[in-house]
């Protein structure tokens, strides 16, 4: 360790993670990466990508670590997937900016906003535990990013993270995030430190403006860092902590939910294709049609609170 710190890594070439555009050339055929921003999973994207893993890689759907899905043994020749498998990923809806596929990566706590089934409270949906919906928050974040070409060349393990307020993902470490105070405050999470407090329909400018400016700063070539930590200088000047912010929790345990539903672990070989194809099927009855895949390798899966 240098007198100032730890000493920065030094960086010898561009990031290599992997996308449907850039797959990851593996040994049994070429892997994509799929981002999904909070997990959000459309039961329909998840039947159609389960036939494209049956049809031309192991049958299996893998999950990630920060949420995302990838699949393996893909053909391809050149370092670039056959036409028919990347036309078939482009009809699963989950590559809606095919320039900006390697930088959606906003992880957000799973369970914030509505999770319930069609009879929570007087029939409506139910949030539990967290201190804000930041759903909207999140999806307002993807268009900024997507709209923006320069933000296009962010590095591909550049990652967002949004905690409502619960502290499930506050020990999660990002380049840039937020955590929820209440319902219309948060506080910035920026490197492995604070920023400042803003209001939440202010935060996802603010957010692109911080990505902006990263990328002003960490210059070009394959030496430039992939993260804001490792900046050679702060990207904002530092803040204290704000002491309502929560404490960290631990991973969601898998079983029933109480605002409905059910948190499914998925095992290290993935989802085959029935499997899939039965979790859409109770996210089309519980009448959401939408699952949330969590960073703890399992799937939400919306149902009637109890």
């Amino acid at each position: 360790m240098s007198p100032t710190g730890p000493a920065l890594p030094v960086r010898t070439r561009r990031d290599r993670c992997p996308g449907v555009l850039r797959p990851w050339p593996a040994e049994d055929g070429l892997l994509v990466r799929l981002r999904l921003v909070g997990g959000r999973l459309p039961a329909r994207s998840l039947r159609a990508l389960a036939a494209v893993a049956d049809d031309h890689g192991t049958g299996r759907i893998h999950l990630t670590g920060r949420a995302n899905l990838q699949l393996r043994s893909l053909p391809g020749c050149g370092g670039r997937l056959a036409p028919e498998v990347l036309h078939a990923l482009e009809r699963t809806g989950l590559l809606p900016s095919p320039a900006h596929e390697l930088v959606r990566n906003v992880m957000v706590s799973p369970r914030t906003g509505p999770m319930g089934g069609r009879t929570g409270a007087r029939g409506a949906p139910t949030r539990v535990g967290g201190r804000a919906n930041l759903r909207p928050v999140a999806a307002a974040l993807d268009e900024l990013l997507c709209a923006d070409p320069r933000l296009a060349s962010l590095p591909g393990r550049f990652l967002f993270v949004l905690d409502d307020g619960r502290g499930d993902l506050l020990r999660r470490s990002c380049d840039l995030g937020l955590v929820a105070l209440d319902e219309r405050v948060a506080q910035l999470r920026v490197g492995k430190g604070w920023g400042p407090l803003i209001s939440l329909d202010r935060s996802p400018t603010a957010l692109v403006e911080l990505a902006e400016k990263f990328l002003d700063e960490r210059g070009d070539g394959p030496a430039a860092p992939w993260h804001v930590a490792e900046l050679p200088s702060p990207l904002t000047d530092p803040v204290p902590p704000d002491p309502r912010l929560p404490a960290p929790a631990p991973p969601l345990p898998y079983g029933p939910l109480p605002e409905g539903g059910r948190h499914v672990p998925v095992p290290e070989e993935g989802l085959d294709r029935p499997t899939a194809e039965a979790l859409a099927e109770e996210a089309f009855a519980a009448g959401t049609g939408e699952l949330v895949v969590t960073p703890w390798r399992g799937v939400l899966v919306p149902g009637e609170a109890r």
